[in-house]
């Protein structure tokens, strides 16, 4: 099959046949060569930017459809998102590509060092549904930029995104990018093929089954999951902007955002001070009935308002020691759940898993060391929120806790610094991506050793081994020195 003939593939759904064909196509059209050159790489990329550009209309209404995402709330968390990455991209892959120089020790001179990145070549996207277009085309720039082919799986959870993803990738990146529409049959199907990297974004119990799936064939992972990431937050912050930054960072997308603020701990004097304004930062962001704000979204489906609106009354049950700040509505025909803030202890329910809706729980400790204690006793969050202006609770929270971002002062916004890596560690992930991360990511890092023949230096540690050269070897190419103790 001919480069030209595999540039007309479109997406597919279905039986497996069809998609191990979809990745054969996909491995056929690597092999050509055609993705190595850098102008391929960038015209698939400004190929991406323009299909998000003409068909924005498109995409914002499906964000709309799944999610009730807002027009500007898509273009920021998703489709400007996008074009951004791209952008950066763009601008830097040539020098991001070049070979880069690796020091040579004096036992082997004359001779140069370099590592060359080449692209690994089939990769697999698995994208999730909270933000349907963003988390799946986000590793797809990477993928396309470091010279890859992709597959790529929408989830079915949100199925007008899943759409036109479909109806436009085909389009703007045919060859380069096959879409897979379809449920867990077809995600099943797609985990039997062989890829030469998985790059997952979903919760923990499916990444395990991904990372099985990739140990069938030796296939490198990057798995991006969540947890519950917390906020800590003390009485040396000003406290409305701590709020107002809280608010949008826990109710953007409903709640439905893997760094959204999970629970926040802090002392009873600073927690009531938090809960004073994190109502009035609700109605200054989505009105006093944030039911009629178009700005505020919905859960994603019937079970996911079920989960979350469950947990919330369980914990709103008069025996449980729960105290309801603000919000507490729910409406099961349209999946509304109120911007909601409560007071929990930590066995409540809300605390057992990540909330993933706009339920945001507040937890008493007595200082911030117990709260780094509390932090260290769960799994490694996917992210860390420190509000304070003290140099040493800043300073403690950066050595003693473990999580994939931490921010001080503001939730979420290292996802849109293009320089920073996205990822999580231990549960919460692992592998990372973005900007020259992703390049990274995708790549191989080949060393190349080019030594020449003349002269012939390894002359002085072949054998037969005579004093001299044991005296050469112990003393300059294998040297073995005595440090101080203590």
């Amino acid at each position: 099959m001919s480069a030209q003939n595999l540039d007309t593939l479109v997406q597919t759904n279905g039986t497996p046949n069809t998609i191990e064909a979809t990745v054969e196509a996909a491995r056929q059209l690597f092999n050509t060569g055609v993705t190595k050159p850098l102008d391929w790489r960038l015209a698939r990329l400004t190929a991406m930017n323009q299909m998000l550009v003409d068909h924005k209309d498109d995409f914002t209404a499906a964000l709309a459809a799944d999610l009730g995402k807002h027009p500007t709330e898509a273009w920021l968390s998703e489709i400007g998102f996008l074009t951004a990455e791209i952008a950066h991209t763009v601008k830097h892959l040539q020098d991001w590509l070049k070979p880069r120089k690796a020091s040579v020790p004096l036992k082997f001179q004359p001779a140069a060092a370099t590592i060359v990145l080449e692209p690994l070549g089939v990769v697999l996207v698995i994208a999730p549904w909270n933000y349907p277009i963003q988390l799946l085309l986000a590793p797809i720039i990477g993928a396309l930029a470091a010279g890859n082919t992709v597959v790529a799986k929408p989830s079915e959870m949100a199925p007008a995104s899943s759409a036109v993803l479909a109806r436009w990738v085909p389009e703007y990146l045919a060859g380069a990018v096959t879409i897979v529409e379809g449920g867990v049959p077809e995600t099943t199907s797609l985990l039997d093929q062989r890829f030469d990297h998985i790059f997952f974004t979903g919760n923990g119990r499916v990444g395990r089954i991904v990372m099985s799936a990739a140990a069938k064939h030796l296939t490198p992972v990057t798995l991006e999951l969540g947890g519950k990431s917390p906020v800590y937050i003390d009485d040396t912050v000003e406290m409305i902007t701590a709020a107002r930054r809280i608010v949008w960072g826990k109710f953007m997308n409903a709640g439905q955002t893997c760094v959204a603020p999970d629970y926040v701990l802090g002392t009873d004097s600073a927690l009531a001070k938090l809960a004073k304004e994190l109502p009035e930062a609700i109605e200054e962001l989505y009105g006093a009935e944030p039911a009629h704000s178009l700005a505020f979204g919905r859960m994603i489906n019937d079970a996911a308002f079920s989960r979350v609106a469950g947990l919330l009354a369980m914990d709103l049950q008069e025996e449980s020691g729960s105290a309801l700040v603000t919000g507490g509505s729910t409406d099961a025909a349209t999946r509304y759940i109120a911007p909601t803030v409560v007071h929990v202890d930590a066995e409540s329910a809300l605390m057992d898993d990540e909330i993933f809706g706009p339920v945001l729980a507040l937890v008493t400790v007595e200082s911030a060391q117990a709260a780094i204690e509390f932090i260290n006793h769960r799994e490694k969050p996917l992210a860390l929120y420190v509000f304070s202006e003290d140099a040493g609770v800043r300073e403690a929270f950066t050595v003693q806790t473990s999580s994939g971002a931490l921010n001080f002062g503001v939730p979420a916004a290292h996802l849109g610094i293009p320089g920073l890596p996205f990822g999580g560690v231990g549960e919460s992930g692992m592998g990372r991506y973005h900007g020259q991360h992703s390049i990274d990511t995708f790549s191989h890092h080949k060393a190349v050793l080019d030594k020449p023949l003349s002269p012939d230096t390894m002359s002085l540690i072949y054998p037969p081994f005579g004093a001299i050269k044991k005296q050469v070897i112990k003393r300059f190419v294998a040297p073995a020195k005595k440090f101080r103790k203590g």
